[in-house]
């Protein structure tokens, strides 16, 4: 297996973790893991995230005598921007809908990915391939439009937020778009702190006015959810300089299926048949598109 095939997938893996921990926020006391766990707001989260990341990553750039702010500033700062923005209504999304609705919904974002990669970048993609991501991108409205049926209490979908969460995954397509620009002109860790460099500055004059302090094991999770974003984010990166857009971003579709693990096992989330469906299709435009990209690769070497 390739390693930008392996770099997405255990990105989506940390990516999980720290979902994980934003939803039990979320909750507050309402789940049963910490039963004194307060309700943090979104963009709180953020801030906590983005202050743990920054830090790893300036350590980081210091210790490689690196330019603090980068090279390509243009794009770095589109990177910094759309990713605080999808990441913000993200986070909130997590709170507002059940954890499978919203992750899957977020992993629209390698639909808009390949898009913009074609329309601002120039990426050639093959004409089949449109066919298995359109499969896929069915696959993923089976999950996202259907309520996730619970035994005693169907839970009502807020289709507003479900709406934010397209457009959340609209600016991750762009985020990706701008790290796939900048891996001939800027280091991957440099990328990663542009993603926490920008939000501090913005969620610390919102927590001004909307600020829970943290107390006992909050303060443990927000650290692991720093830990794990920017473990995440250096793998995302190093995924999309290792190789193009179009072989590994539909691996990012699996990210519906951990959530939807995670749902059914943590946060008894029972799903429907419609779900199931949209999980196959998905999976068919993942590996599909795989195997047409290599065989691509292939004949080209030869």
């Amino acid at each position: 297996m390739k390693r930008g095939i392996i770099y997405i997938i255990l990105s989506g893996l940390s990516f999980l973790i720290v979902n994980f921990i934003v939803k039990l926020f979320g909750m507050g006391n309402e789940q049963t893991l910490f039963p004194d766990l307060q309700k943090i707001p979104a963009h709180e989260l953020v801030l906590a995230r983005s202050i743990v990341s920054f830090s790893i990553s300036y350590y980081i750039i210091k210790r490689k005598k690196l330019p603090l702010f980068g090279v390509n500033k243009k794009w770095l700062f589109v990177r910094g921007i759309s990713g605080m923005i999808a990441l913000t209504i993200f986070f909130e999304t997590i709170h507002q809908l059940p954890i499978a609705i919203a992750s899957t919904i977020q992993y629209l974002a390698p639909i808009f990915t390949l898009i913009f990669a074609l329309a601002l970048l120039g990426e050639r993609i093959l004409k089949i391939q449109w066919l298995f991501v359109i499969i896929a991108f069915i696959g993923v409205i089976f999950i996202g439009l259907n309520t996730l049926i619970l035994e005693s209490n169907p839970v009502k979908l807020n289709y507003f937020w479900l709406i934010f969460g397209i457009v959340s995954a609209a600016f991750s397509g762009l985020a990706y778009t701008a790290i796939i620009k900048l891996k001939a002109t800027d280091e991957p860790i440099n990328i990663v702190s542009y993603f926490p460099m920008i939000p501090i500055p913005i969620m610390s004059v919102w927590c001004m006015f909307d600020f829970v302090l943290p107390n006992g094991i909050e303060w443990i999770l927000l650290l692991t959810i720093g830990i794990f974003t920017q473990i995440a984010q250096i793998l995302l990166t190093r995924a999309l300089h290792e190789e193009s857009a179009s072989l590994i971003t539909p691996f990012q579709y699996l990210g519906s299926i951990y959530a939807m693990i995670m749902g059914y096992f943590i946060f008894d989330e029972r799903l429907n048949f419609l779900i199931i469906i949209g999980v196959f299709l998905i999976l068919i435009g993942v590996i599909a598109n795989t195997f047409l990209k290599a065989s691509k690769f292939k004949k080209k070497s030869i």
